[in-house]
C-alpha cells in the first residue's frame, strides 16, 4: 500500500509540475531574470507548495505514525553548516544553468525531448559522485 500511496503523490505531484508549466526550462530562467521579462508565475508555485508543506510538517509533528501506520521519522536537523550552504549553492547554480530541478526534470522525462534526459543523466551521475565521496570520507573519518 505504501508503494501504491508514493506512485499516486508522485503522480499528483507530476502532473501539477506540468500543469503549472515548472517543467518548461524558460519558465524558470524568466523567473530568474530579474533584470529582463520577469515571470512571477513560479514564485505563486512555490509560495503554494510552501503552503501546503507548511500545513502537513504542522499535521505531521502531532502525529506518531503516517496515515498508512508507518513510523513518522520528520527531519531533525536545525543548523547551517557549510555542506548546506555548498549544497545550496550547487543546486541553485544547476537551477539557473539549465532551467530545471530534479522534480521537473523527472516530469518533463514523461514529455521526451534530449534536455530533460541529459539533465536527469547529470543529475544521477552528480548523486553517484556525491554518494562515493560520501563513503570516502566516512572512512577516512572512522577509527581503523
Amino acid at each position: 500500500m505504501q508503494i501504491l500511496m508514493a506512485l499516486v503523490a508522485g503522480l499528483v505531484f507530476g502532473i501539477g509540475l506540468i500543469v503549472s508549466g515548472m517543467t518548461d526550462p524558460a519558465k524558470v530562467i524568466g523567473f530568474l531574470d530579474l533584470a529582463g521579462r520577469w515571470d512571477p508565475s513560479l514564485a505563486f508555485v512555490m509560495g503554494g507548495a510552501i503552503l501546503v508543506g507548511a500545513l502537513a510538517f504542522g499535521l505531521a509533528r502531532r502525529r506518531r505514525t503516517s496515515l498508512l501506520g508507518a513510523p513518522m521519522r520528520l527531519p531533525t536537523a536545525s543548523g547551517i553548516d557549510r555542506r548546506l550552504v555548498l549544497g545550496a549553492l550547487a543546486f541553485g547554480a544547476g537551477w539557473g544553468l539549465a532551467g530545471y530541478c530534479p522534480g521537473p526534470a523527472l516530469a518533463s522525462l514523461a514529455l521526451g525531448g534530449f534536455k530533460p534526459l541529459l539533465f536527469t543523466l547529470a543529475m544521477l551521475a552528480g548523486m553517484g559522485l556525491f554518494e562515493l565521496l560520501e563513503r570516502a570520507r566516512v572512512k577516512a573519518a572512522s577509527p581503523c
